[in-house]
């Protein structure tokens, strides 16, 4: 090697490149840097052991680790991290090859249904092949070619298999380039052949400087902001949807003005929840299948509906039976094409902050507003939704055992605009929707793009490291805890004050409900003993949660009532490490329960039946579809 040569490369291994070439990579948007990849997390086995993890010791405090129980678990912490950084820093994950790697699946699901980043690296088997099969290896006799980690294919955003030192160049480069874009982001994956992991190659000094990917605020085209501004100054009843893309694009402050000026309601899907603060003027609350009566009505009897940043899923749409007028039209902000033209729209693609910004200026220049009837509409709707809420909230007995919605009700009284509040799955999402006052942009925190139970704890853990300072609660009920409780070893081996609210009602009690409504009679959803007859009817299985978490390592906090309920949450929101408050659920009556769906929602019943319960079920399902229409 001559001395020029020397000097302008560096003799690394494959592994020990790309955790250099991660540690000097960041983002910027409006003057603000942040690093791209911040930290990682792993579990290792021989597929990754010697490369990335004989790496990250080398790389030591420059690439900043985190040890993980479950590889599923590990990207649902990386997500949770990424959504509370606002998608401006990201985690990695690596994983040993086989199991671990295809355990990566649903997290990498997650991620990318949500548009939030995360970088996968999976160990992969040899390139070189000289012994095949390897331990873990699956073998396809008619492509040689093939892992099992291309079942992360059709779940990544982007991905790549690093057969060659050589070749991570332009991977990591593509890598990174998606990750940071606001249309593209998602899961991505670079797979990562043990033999390659550690060899080592003659890189260019030039691929480890540092590198700043700008993430760009688009701004709309001249064009499509003329049609869009005289859709909204010709429509009588525009109603404004603001989906997650709202939070990403922290675009929060910008519709809050917007709303301000115009007066038009705004409700929110699930990712955009927050979006406004419940007690703003024109917040009407979460819409479609979990959302408040005053989001579905006007919602019936919209002429424009305006998407900013949703993708418009079957909840939101009630399975496209919620759009009624006969005349609505739709406007759609948001960065990806792909879905702004959904419903056959306008589209007007762009950054959500920037074409707010730019909508908003067009519309205060031509004086519009909706009209005062209109506002005065939905403002007395909005109150008469909130004192249903309060009759969900309200404990008028402190020795009575608390329903689920009253147990949200005692966290409403006692958390602030900075407490997080994390959920995924089960009925809490619908009550959550519903009833929930978010009183900060960054409070709500619902993942139901891919509605994955056990997301809920690691989750948690990610949020805590993205924001030290907050507290972080995690609601689960017992379905939820049984799929994935395993990082609370790592909250306490991290030192992670996050709060776990568990709430034992003894089954899978969304889809009772969802079962018993479609003619399948809650069969096989409640966690119970089997009877004589072979149905799971008997007394409810003799599992203790609390046991389980205290096992773990947590401190837990047993509540009976609703006074003690108040007491030990108090307590676990002051405590300083992991606390678990742990209570047994009530069956809600028609008062401490939550409001009834307000909007239909698609689960196809079956069409013959013997039995009364499913002809009944489908008669209505009949009924229901009858309303469904194509927005064309």
């Amino acid at each position: 090697m001559t001395e020029s040569l020397t000097a302008s490369t560096r003799r690394l291994t494959t592994a020990q490149a790309l955790i250099a070439f991660l540690a000097r990579q960041y983002t910027e948007r409006d003057g603000r840097r942040h690093r791209l990849i911040s930290a990682t997390w792993g579990i290792f086995g021989h597929g990754n052991v010697a490369g990335i993890g004989q790496a990250l010791v080398q790389a030591g405090s420059s690439m900043p680790f985190h040890q993980g129980r479950s590889e599923q678990a590990m990207v649902h912490a990386a997500v949770g991290y990424a959504r509370q950084s606002g998608r401006m820093s990201a985690h990695a994950v690596t994983t040993s090859i086989g199991p671990g790697a295809t355990n990566l699946v649903t997290g990498a699901a997650l991620a990318t249904v949500n548009h939030l980043p995360v970088l996968l690296l999976p160990g992969d088997t040899f390139a070189a092949r000289p012994a095949d099969p390897v331990l873990q290896q699956l073998e396809v006799p008619h492509e040689g070619d093939v892992s099992v980690n291309d079942c992360l294919r059709p779940v990544s955003r982007y991905f790549d298999r690093i057969t060659r030192p050589e070749a991570l160049i332009p991977a990591a480069l593509q890598a990174m380039r998606t990750l940071a874009d606001p249309a593209a982001t998602g899961a991505v994956t670079l797979a990562l052949p043990q033999d390659v992991q550690a060899e080592a190659y003659d890189w260019p000094e030039e691929f480890f400087a540092a590198r700043v990917w700008n993430v760009r605020r688009q701004a709309p085209d001249p064009d499509e902001l003329d049609r869009a501004v005289r859709a909204v100054r010709t429509a009588r009843r525009p109603l404004i949807v603001a989906g997650g893309g709202v939070r990403h694009s922290a675009a929060e402050e910008t519709l809050a003005a917007f709303a301000a000026a115009t007066r038009i309601p705004v409700a929110s899907t699930q990712a955009g929840k927050g979006s406004l603060r419940h007690d703003h003027p024109a917040d009407v609350g979460g819409i479609g299948h979990t959302g408040t009566a005053t989001a579905d009505a006007l919602a019936r009897e919209a002429d424009l509906v305006i998407g900013v940043g949703t993708r418009y899923t079957d909840f939101t749409t009630a399975s496209g039976t919620l759009f009624a007028d006969p005349a609505v039209r739709f406007l759609n902000l948001n960065v990806a094409g792909f879905d702004a033209h959904k419903l056959g729209a306008l589209a007007l693609v762009g950054d959500a902050r920037t074409s707010l910004a730019a909508l908003g200026e067009a519309l205060r220049t031509r004086g519009y507003r909706v009209e005062a009837g209109y506002e005065s509409d939905y403002t007395d709707a909005k109150s008469r939704w909130e004192r249903r809420v309060d009759a969900a909230y309200a404990t008028p007995d402190p020795d009575a055992r608390p329903t689920q919605t009253q147990v949200l009700g005692v966290l409403d009284e006692l958390v602030t605009e900075d407490d997080i509040l994390i959920n995924a799955a089960g009925s809490l999402p619908g009550d959550l929707h519903k009833l929930w006052r978010a009183r900060s942009p960054r409070q709500y925190h619902v993942e139901y793009g891919y509605s994955c139970m056990g997301y809920e704890i690691p989750a948690a853990l990610g949020v805590q490291l993205a924001a030290p300072d907050r507290p972080v609660w995690a609601l689960v009920g017992d379905g939820t805890y049984l799929m994935n409780p395993t990082e609370i070893v790592t909250a306490v081996q991290e030192g992670l004050p996050v709060k776990l609210v568990i709430l034992q009602n003894h089954g899978y009690a969304s889809i009772g409900g969802l079962s018993e409504s479609v003619g399948a009679e809650r069969f096989a959803t409640a966690y119970r003993h089997r009877t004589g007859e072979g149905a799971y009817t008997g007394a409810p299985l003799p599992v203790d949660l609390a046991a389980n978490a205290a096992s773990l390592g947590m401190r837990v906090l047993r509540a009976v009532t609703v006074g003690e309920l108040r007491s030990a949450l108090a307590e676990a929101r002051a405590a300083d490490r992991p606390t678990c408050v742990y209570v047994e659920t009530e069956t809600p009556d028609t008062v401490s329960g939550p409001p009834p769906a307000q909007a239909w929602w698609d689960v196809p019943v079956a069409e013959t039946a013997t039995r009364t319960s499913a002809v009944e079920a489908r008669k209505e399902y009949d009924r229901q579809i009858a309303a469904r229409r194509r927005h064309l």
